[in-house]
């Protein structure tokens, strides 16, 4: 690849810090090996101390490769790593710590599930509550903030910090860390130990890090006094591909280096080498819209192009029908599979798109672990009612949903494995009002029996009172209710076209097997077309891409409210739109379960100065 004018100059930097802003498909990863190349070639570093930093493994892994293709391997000496594999180094050589020292991910998962469990007397049944536990952890370590003065969205200020001292306390007696801790250790063992800071100054004498954009504060922190006092930092992101805030990245950590190193040189790579020119304008106009960014003028090496066209369907159903006759169109004209993705804001909008490749036996992979809506905790209640309203008398069955809403059945009325009414009729003989409310619930499941289950489970939110339960529910343990309304609406979305009860059984059984095959092949190239949340699929790029679902409270999301929020939505849809190398669809819908849905706002402003692609749809009606 033969380097432009703004790659020889960033490659050609001698000394001191250097910013390195890299616009999508500008060519960054040659500018940062051929950078490390030209270091060593004209005698200003020893290959052993430079250090080339990344956020993956995989990352990390891919750059050595394409360094070594580039030298032969005889610069072997060059280290190649991530944030955390380079700290627990520096660590393990301070303390002479092992792996088994180390908290893993599912470890540190398996902990926390028992501390809430023990700590908020809380039922496997919240696993979504584990989640965003953990992720609030994370994010006290990598900030550095106290606990008590942290306010957690996931359950009350007393429960969290309750959790977050059992944690911690576990760490500590058992002398174990979780990959938090180690940024954290690592920090604090430079701020003790000036000596073992300075042995590994002189180590790595140059740091060259990939995707600035997506450093944290603490990172951010080691980084600066590993590279003192030289500075030879050469830093190399995109302000506007800053989207993982929830993990604290913050873009402006990237835009306050100019502050940190004021004698630091800036370049810009401005040409887009992958996405042809209607995709490269487009996204310009979107993320132009965000006000805290480093102002670039991008442009394409490819021609114009197709236009990017924006399509509207009625609902959900025919914007995926359209959907696969898009694809198999796409396969038809030459494109593989693997050269084809389809992205949602999150993983759950993608399930109807998942069972329309199955019924299609269109091949697909994912690039995220696609939650099982089925095992949600609500779809077990539902799933419970409607296996009782079909005849069934299971013991567990009943226990799922009798106190839901709250009928007072005791426990102690389930005396056997299979339940009877008259046996609970007659254990409250001497209680008329019980007796009135079990009579209630045989009649409700006798008339959900006979119903579709889409209109059973109408019933069961509404007539049976499920959903004031959600209601009631969601203000006892702090979550938004619009939360758990979503996931009832998506069961009864996908019971639609189900005329019977087992027939929506079959269909989640079909729906669970195929994603179980999906869990046990590791993710691998050329498997299918992909599936992808736009968090997943960056720095990835595909000849035909489809952003669906770009809506309002989707695209942004809902929870998306403060100007910051936006900003990062906006940056989160520039990058799916810019992994388009050939044709980029973006879709949306006029209804979503049955009530109006409004276009994107980001549509509107992709659409200012020019106007959009229109198409007919299959039916003959254009947008």
């Amino acid at each position: 690849m033969r380097l432009n004018e703004a790659q020889k100059r960033a490659t050609a930097h001698t000394s001191g810090a250097m910013l390195v802003l890299a616009g999508p498909g500008s060519g960054k990863t040659s500018v940062i090996t051929r950078r490390t190349l030209q270091l060593i070639q004209d005698g200003q570093a020893a290959p052993s101390s430079i250090l080339v930093v990344t956020f993956t493994k995989a990352a990390a892994r891919e750059m050595k490769e394409r360094f070594l293709l580039l030298c032969e391997e005889k610069y072997r000496q060059v280290t190649f790593g991530t944030f955390h594999g380079i700290f627990y180094g520096i660590l393990r050589h301070a303390y002479g710590l092992s792996a088994a020292c180390i908290l893993g991910e599912e470890e540190k998962k398996k902990i926390l599930r028992e501390l809430i469990r023990r700590e908020l007397r809380q039922t496997e049944e919240e696993g979504d509550l584990l989640e965003s536990i953990s992720r609030e952890i994370g994010i006290l370590k990598n900030e550095g903030i106290r606990p008590e003065n942290y306010y957690s969205s996931s359950c009350s200020a007393e429960d969290f910090r309750r959790l977050y001292q059992a944690y911690e306390q576990y760490l500590a007696e058992n002398r174990m860390m979780d990959f938090d801790d180690i940024l954290r250790r690592c920090y604090e063992l430079f701020i003790q130990r000036p000596d073992i800071l300075a042995g590994w100054q002189r180590k790595f004498t140059h740091i060259l890090i990939d995707e600035f954009q997506d450093i944290n504060a603490l990172q951010y922190a080691v980084i600066r006094m590993l590279a003192a006092p030289q500075n030879n930092l050469f830093i190399v992101g995109d302000d506007d591909q800053s989207i993982y805030r929830f993990r604290g990245a913050k873009p402006q950590i990237m835009m306050r280096f100019p502050k940190d190193y004021p004698e630091a040189e800036q370049v810009t790579l401005n040409v887009n080498y992958r996405c042809p020119g209607t995709v490269v304008e487009a996204s310009s106009r979107l993320i132009s819209h965000n006000r805290r960014r480093f102002q670039k003028e991008l442009k394409a090496e490819k021609p114009l192009g197709e236009p990017v066209e924006i399509l509207a369907f009625e609902d959900v159903y025919k914007e995926r029908d359209w959907l696969i006759h898009a694809l198999q169109m796409d396969q038809k004209h030459g494109a593989a599979w693997e050269d084809i993705a389809l992205l949602f804001r999150t993983n759950v909008g993608s399930r109807t798109v998942v069972e329309k490749l199955m019924e299609y036996n269109i091949p697909f992979q994912m690039r995220d672990l696609l939650p099982n809506i089925y095992e949600h905790w609500i779809a077990r209640d539902v799933r419970a009612y409607l296996r009782l309203a079909s005849g069934g008398s299971a013991r567990r069955d009943f226990l799922q949903i009798m106190n839901r809403p709250n009928r007072y059945i005791s426990r102690d009325a389930l005396s056997d494995p299979q339940i009877c009414f008259e046996v609970l009729y007659d254990y409250y003989e001497e209680k008329r009002w019980m007796q009135e409310r079990l009579e209630n619930l045989e009649a409700d499941l006798s008339v959900m029996g006979r119903m579709a289950p889409f209109g059973a489970m109408n019933y069961l939110r509404y007539s049976v009172g499920y959903q004031d339960y959600l209601k009631e529910y969601a203000e006892y343990r702090h979550l938004k209710v619009e939360d758990l309304y979503e996931v009832l609406d998506s069961l009864q979305e996908s019971a639609r076209d189900c005329r019977t009860i087992q027939e929506w059984f079959d269909q989640i059984e079909r729906y669970t097997e195929k994603l179980a095959e999906q869990k046990q092949q590791a993710f691998r190239e050329n498997a299918g077309v992909t599936v992808s949340t736009l968090h997943s699929v960056k720095g990835l790029e595909y000849s035909h891409v489809y952003i669906l679902d770009v809506n309002e409270g989707n695209i942004p999301y809902k929870k998306a409210l403060t100007e910051e929020d936006l900003e990062e939505e906006r940056r989160m849809f520039y990058v799916g739109m810019t992994r388009a190398k050939e044709r980029l669809h973006l879709l949306y819908t006029r209804k979503q379960n049955d009530r109006k849905a409004e276009i994107s706002r980001f549509l509107n402003e992709i659409q200012e100065e020019q106007p959009c692609a229109e198409k007919p749809l299959p039916s003959g009606r254009k947008r």
